[in-house]
């Protein structure tokens, strides 16, 4: 994780200061309106006492739309399927373990549609380098539980949360990465225990 980070950082100062050395250009101006589609890397865990530490690896893909109201700000909609996953301790004090059967495959995979509104702020004179920062819904499409007993629901229908990130925008090319902290308890069990998500995100994608 560390690597990839370590990675991301440099290329994107190397396109924000090639972008101030060349000025603005044709290339930096804006239409009002774009839209296009990205895929990418989705990293997630869930948070809580019946959890395992540690992240795993899903994906992301999804369409969106700019609307770019000046020359520093912008709004980005999007609708986005969000695949996570998560494994459940097998600590025996755990709370609910009474809900699973005998084994260790407890995990969980998680189908999500998610809809985003991010403001678009430029960084620099360029305009190919957004800080992104914005809410999100998430509503559940399916879950799927390995080892649970009965065919009952054991996460809410909807997760709120907070995303914030970084926007390569290129000419037809768009790639970038993004923190998204989960706001919601969506545990839909008791409240005995908050679960809350968290994943990072890395893109590509095409603009139109």
């Amino acid at each position: 994780m560390k690597k990839l980070v370590a990675s991301i950082l440099p290329l994107l100062l190397t396109v924000n200061l090639f972008a101030q050395r060349n000025g603005v250009n044709d290339i930096d101006r804006e239409n009002f309106f774009r839209f296009g589609a990205k895929a990418g890397v989705n990293i997630n865990k869930i948070s809580g006492e019946s959890y395992k530490d540690g992240f795993n690896f899903n994906y992301q893909v999804g369409a969106f739309a700019q609307f770019n109201f000046s020359k520093r700000f912008g709004l980005q909609p999007e609708i986005n399927f969000a695949q996570s996953s998560t494994t459940f301790s097998n600590d025996q004090t755990d709370i609910y373990d009474d809900l699973f059967r005998d084994g260790s495959q407890k995990t969980a995979t998680l189908n999500y549609l998610e809809v985003p509104v991010l403001l678009n702020i430029n960084v620099g004179q360029s305009k190919h380098v957004k800080f992104q920062i914005g809410p999100a819904f998430g509503g559940l499409l399916s879950q799927k539980i390995d080892s649970l007993k009965s065919g009952g629901s054991l996460y809410k229908n909807s997760d709120w949360s907070a995303i914030g990130g970084l926007w390569i925008q290129l000419p037809v090319i768009n790639f970038g990465a993004r923190y998204k902290l989960g706001l919601s308890n969506v545990n839909d069990i008791d409240n005995q225990e908050k679960w809350k998500s968290q994943a990072i995100q890395f893109f590509v994608g095409v603009t139109f």
